[in-house]
């Protein structure tokens, strides 16, 4: 298949290795000509490593970096069967693209966004043939992360979302249908990892070190909120964080927080500017948190209970099936569990009563129990039966 990439960044350079690799032709776009020629060169070193390691022959290697031309003139796209737009997270240069790439194509030539938490339905009202439009969602880094979101806006061909997964399968990727609503179904869901944990912070309960030890040790997570903030970077975090707050109409839940607002103006974005929430100077000292086990229990009860509401509740406004909630938060962000399995097991009725206590103390709605968690305690279900 012929497909054209718009966009020559981390992810654009990640994908195009995943279709390449699949046997896909691949036209990787930018309109900086030494940013794609840069693209190109990394792509060459990548495949070079993956023989070294032994996960490629060296004639694959060189076969799949052959499957892909780099090009800085959009009207190379002309003769795609599919584009998967890969570039700044901003609505109107968004639609602009979709426009200028639908005077280029064929009517047959399916254009897909891998935006992480903008309207489809809007990207797709900017072309004359809105049916054809679709949102992949891919997660960085695209060679390793197995999950890729497929969102149909309303106006999509409902036979381009079977198509669409089919697709992503001969990716060897996993799929998950998710509705057309802000941060789809993984950066919804992950808000309360890193909005509770710097509440927790800003409210003096422990530091970083503490809160991200308390999550990794008890909870088995990859990393702490606050180490995967950094190296998310602050200047993508805060600002996804913004958007899925501005985008559910200011819903409590989502409000961003000064303390990462200030880390953002300040161009404290993390791992990747030496500094965010933790020092990555060379000679700087590592913080040890502090290992009281009722203070760590506290902070991964918190975090994890509004967590699974958050999963709750996408079920229950039938963002995604349970499945794929659980699925999106296991291959997506590598949670060690999906979070209404652990609901389940964690039980309900304690979720409830965990939920309601917050709710009593702060009477803030960022702490409202999910409608169908009530429900459920009082048929005593559960999410899987």
């Amino acid at each position: 298949m012929k497909i054209g990439i718009v966009g020559s960044g981390a992810m654009g350079s990640g994908i195009a290795q995943v279709l390449a690799t699949a046997g896909n032709q691949v036209l990787l776009y930018d309109s900086n000509p030494i940013a794609v020629e840069k693209a190109g060169q990394n792509l060459e070193t990548q495949f070079q490593k993956l023989a070294e390691k032994g996960k490629l022959t060296y004639k694959e290697a060189e076969t799949y970096f052959d499957n892909i031309r780099l090009s800085d003139k959009l009207s190379e796209l002309n003769d795609s069967e599919l584009i998967i737009e890969a570039i700044i997270e901003d609505l109107e240069i968004k639609k602009d693209l979709f426009q200028k790439l639908e005077n280029l194509v064929s009517e047959d030539c399916i254009l897909a966004t891998n935006t992480s938490s903008l309207s489809i339905a809007s990207i797709a009202s900017a072309c004359q043939i809105p049916s054809r439009v679709i949102g992949i969602h891919f997660f960085n880094p695209a060679p390793l992360m197995a999950l890729v979101e497929i969102i149909p806006a309303v106006q999509t061909d409902k036979d381009l979302i079977s198509k669409t997964k089919n697709l992503v399968e001969s990716w060897k990727k996993l799929p998950v249908i998710a509705k057309d609503t802000p941060g789809f179904i993984v950066n919804r869901v992950a808000r309360p990892f890193y909005g509770e944990a710097i509440r927790i912070l800003e409210e003096g309960i422990a530091d970083c070190a503490t809160i991200d030890f308390a999550m990794t040790s008890l909870g088995g997570f990859r990393m702490g909120p606050f180490l995967l903030m950094d190296f998310i970077g602050h200047d993508v975090n805060y600002r996804v964080t913004e958007s899925v707050f501005k985008e559910f109409f200011y819903d409590p839940k989502f409000k961003p927080s000064f303390t990462q607002k200030r880390l953002f103006e300040a161009g404290f974005f993390g791992k990747k500017s030496g500094r965010g929430f933790y020092d990555y100077s060379s000679n700087a000292e590592q913080p040890k948190p502090n290992e009281n086990p009722e203070l760590l229990e506290f902070i991964f009860k918190r975090i994890l209970v509004m967590l699974m509401n958050e999963a709750s509740d996408a079920y229950f406004l039938n963002i995604a099936s349970a499945e794929d909630i659980d699925l999106a938060m296991t291959k997506g962000v590598n949670y060690p569990k999906g979070l209404l399995k652990w609901a389940d097991e964690f039980g309900l009725e304690n979720l409830q009563n965990e939920l309601d206590e917050l709710y009593n103390f702060y009477h803030e709605d960022r702490y409202r129990c999910s409608p169908i968690i009530r429900n459920l305690v009082k048929q005593n279900k559960n999410f899987y039966n």
